[in-house]
């Protein structure tokens, strides 16, 4: 039988850098490099058998690739579209499973707290809603609408019937306002709270520093050294602390703290000093603003909603506190403690800057706006439920 005669190939000028680059280039995948070098060696005037000698290649492959890029140009060198293999699980099936971890295990009489994704797969064929299923389909069909089943989230509902009024007056207190009067140059503002309970806990071993490629390492078990609580009122507009630590909490340990910042200028000769504080114990209702101004004419206690302390910009300086002095605890006793705490309230002082509070009353509206319309979602949902 006569042999057919190979298609004649012609690479252009402007085809021809990008055949080179991908028929030699380091990034480029093999089959497309093997594919370019058919190419380059057809454009040569090269038979089929000599290319397919000197690549390595089958002589079919070689005929294949040399047709497809006389027909369709450097196109033709790519991979058509293949049907694949057909779905083992139907549109409906995954969706099935993702109802089904939006829903609360106690909801279907499983003894779980919260859905894993193996726990899922189990119940998919518990419930047949596939015969078998793997974790790892089980986990991308999750994965396609980020849903997370074993993550949670607290939350707690608003429960003080003036929570807009006071969440008002203290983010207009940080935006220098009250009464929508701008606050002068002499009245300042003190966000104020107690953090309880910082121990003073020995470890057994001494703490090893951090070196190459190794973490800094604690020993995990240790003796108790007892307690004490820590004491601060922060400028909010000139980011200074004052703060001391007292054994326990209370309503002198706060008035303590009060006579502490009150006691020097600019504070007492300062027309007015507001006091944000949160609920607590040693500084809870109209008694406690009595209290305070009684004690200093021109200071004014103002008191977050109920539940809301992260309101209180003294909380943004006490998670620092946590991350940077008493984690990890390793403390002999308590005076160590109490002396790290002040070391670090100068070395904080020196270099600090106000919060970039960035929560206003706008965004206060839109977020009571939201829990407003979820609310009613949600008892219109629960009315419909108890009607059918």
């Amino acid at each position: 039988m006569p042999v057919t005669a190979a298609c004649p190939i012609v690479v252009r000028a402007a085809e021809r850098e990008r055949v080179k680059k991908m028929a030699y280039g380091h990034k480029t995948e093999h089959r497309m490099r093997m594919r370019a070098r058919v190419v380059l060696h057809a454009a040569r005037g090269r038979s089929n058998a000599r290319i397919a000698r000197e690549t390595g290649l089958h002589l079919d492959t070689v005929r294949t690739w040399r047709d497809r890029f006389a027909q369709q140009g450097l196109p033709g060198l790519t991979d058509r579209k293949r049907t694949g293999r057909p779905p083992t699980f139907s549109p409906l099936q995954a969706t099935q499973v993702k109802a089904l971890a939006c829903q609360l295990p106690a909801e279907s009489g499983v003894p779980l707290s919260r859905w894993s994704v193996p726990e899922l797969a189990r119940e998919v064929v518990a419930r047949e809603i596939a015969f078998a299923v793997s974790i790892s389909t089980v986990r991308r069909w999750l994965h396609q609408d980020a849903i997370k089943p074993w993550q949670h989230r607290s939350w707690i509902f608003i429960t003080d019937r003036d929570f807009q009024v006071k969440a008002e007056r203290v983010l207009d207190l940080y935006a220098r306002t009250w009464d929508g009067q701008p606050l002068g140059a002499d009245e300042y503002v003190i966000s104020a709270d107690e953090k309880t309970s910082i121990q003073a806990r020995c470890c057994c071993h001494p703490t090893l520093a951090p070196g190459r490629a190794r973490a800094m390492r604690v020993n995990h078990t240790y003796g108790r050294g007892g307690a004490l609580a820590y004491l601060a009122a922060y400028d909010v507009h000139c980011a200074k602390v004052f703060g001391h630590c007292e054994k326990t909490t209370g309503i002198d340990p706060f008035m303590n703290l009060v006579a502490q910042v009150m006691s020097q200028e600019p504070y007492a000769s300062a027309k007015r000093v507001f006091w944000i504080v949160d609920n607590g114990s040693s500084h809870r209702g109209q008694k406690a603003a009595d209290r305070l101004s009684a004690a200093f004419p021109n200071a004014v206690m103002v008191h977050t909603p109920v539940h809301a302390s992260w309101r209180n910009q003294v909380e943004v300086y006490f998670s620092v506190v946590q991350r940077k002095v008493v984690s990890p605890n390793d403390f002999t006793d308590l005076p160590q403690v109490g002396d790290r705490l002040r070391a670090f309230e100068d070395r904080y002082n020196a270099t600090a800057q106000p919060f970039q509070w960035k929560f206003t009353t706008s965004d206060l509206d839109d977020l009571l706006a939201k829990l407003d319309r979820h609310t009613t979602d949600h008892q219109e949902e629960s009315c419909g439920a108890l009607a059918a």
